[in-house]
């Protein structure tokens, strides 16, 4: 599980906005973006080109 200090100083990559912990603690979200960004292994990935699109749609 990645860390409450962690999440709140991690913002999106993309926007600069906030993220939230999915509820299966799998990932972050971006709601502006709409963009999840995975978490591997206890670390977010905050790669643009590695999140993927929450809508099923290209970014």
């Amino acid at each position: 599980m990645i860390n409450k200090d962690l999440l709140d100083i991690l913002a999106c990559p993309k926007c600069k906005g906030p993220v939230r912990l999915t509820e299966a603690a799998d990932g972050l979200v971006c709601e502006k973006c709409r963009l999840l960004y995975e978490i591997r292994d206890d670390i977010p990935v905050m790669l643009i080109d590695e999140a993927k699109d929450i809508d099923g749609q290209g970014r």
